[in-house]
């Protein structure tokens, strides 16, 4: 049977970051646990060398998404027994960066973000042995446009020395992304960190709804909401809630409130209520609840809710 290719080998890099005859200098550098310390340096030496490598003029340019590889045991580790050490490691790398971003501005360079938000992706491989560490950024995370290859760093275990390479997105579907280890944060245009903002943004995404409303002054815009709360409602326009809980649709088609979808994390399935009058899941209509008593309906993923017959929502898991 016709072994299966490794990913290094896949892009022609296999003698180049793994090479035969360095058993003992491999040994030696996996008996070493990768620390928390090693993840944040690692992440502000990228910053800096992102900022060097795509800057200009006085423009201080930089990547807003940073995809962050290891081995599959290393990850592991930190999310079984170091559970929300990675989340931290973030925010103090978010701190680091506006801390940067301040002595360029200091000395007369124009700082402007590409973006409104940073992105953070921690991820496992499962061709990277216990200590490789991978890097690929990203200047304009969500962006619909057809990208071009990535620039990857990589530090080969045999010798510790980063090399970069161009590579294709198509590469980026041998690794394997988990929900624990995907952070979204705004950006600050002040260059200050906002506690309770970053930890607001930094929660674990559990679905992601998005709807367009037939409202003239909405027409071709499409709203969307990342749902962050084990129960949610969504609402009409004339809830007056602001809360990140509560998708508020502003629509006179919805009903305030109109939905309850909740997730139950012993099934990890998602979990609908209706209060509105009218509320179709594919196709099929959904009984209408008191708000005292709800009944539960399964909600699957990729659905299509439909609201009074006017107002559509699908709802998808988030994007890995």
């Amino acid at each position: 049977m016709e072994s299966k290719s490794t990913f290094w080998q896949k892009i022609g890099l296999q003698d180049w970051f793994l090479p035969n005859g360095k058993a003992a200098a491999v040994a030696a550098i996996n008996n070493k646990s990768l620390t928390p310390d090693d993840v944040y340096m690692y992440i502000i030496e990228k910053f800096k060398e992102s900022i060097g490598q795509l800057s200009f003029a006085d423009r201080v340019v930089f990547y807003h998404e940073f995809i962050i590889s290891f081995n599959e045991e290393d990850y592991q580790e930190f999310i079984n027994n170091r559970s929300g050490l990675f989340g931290i490691i973030v925010h103090e790398s978010v701190k680091k960066f506006y801390e940067l971003l301040r002595d360029h501005q200091e000395v007369g360079k124009k700082v402007e973000p590409s973006s409104s938000k940073w992105v953070f992706r921690l991820v496992s491989h499962p061709d990277y042995a216990k200590g490789d560490k991978g890097f690929i950024g990203k200047l304009l995370p969500g962006s619909n446009k057809k990208e071009e290859n990535l620039r990857v760093t990589f530090i080969p275990r045999h010798t510790g020395v980063a090399q970069t390479l161009d590579i294709s997105n198509d590469i980026l579907k041998g690794f394997t992304y988990y929900s624990e280890g995907y952070y979204e944060l705004p950006y600050a245009n002040d260059l200050h960190y906002d506690e309770k903002e970053v930890v607001k943004a930094g929660q674990q995404v559990l679905a992601r709804l998005d709807t367009i409303m037939p409202d003239k002054q909405f027409v071709g815009r499409k709203v969307e909401f990342l749902m962050k709360d084990d129960d949610i409602v969504v609402s009409g326009n004339e809830d007056t809630r602001d809360d990140q809980a509560v998708f508020k649709i502003p629509s006179d088609w919805v009903n305030t409130p109109h939905l309850r979808i909740r997730m139950n994390k012993a099934d990890g399935k998602l979990y609908l209520t209706s209060f509105g009058e009218l509320t179709m899941i594919n196709e099929q209509e959904v009984t209408r609840s008191d708000i005292n008593s709800p009944q539960w309906v399964e909600l699957p993923f990729n659905s299509k809710i439909l609201l009074n017959g006017i107002i559509g929502i699908n709802i998808f898991k988030p994007e890995a």
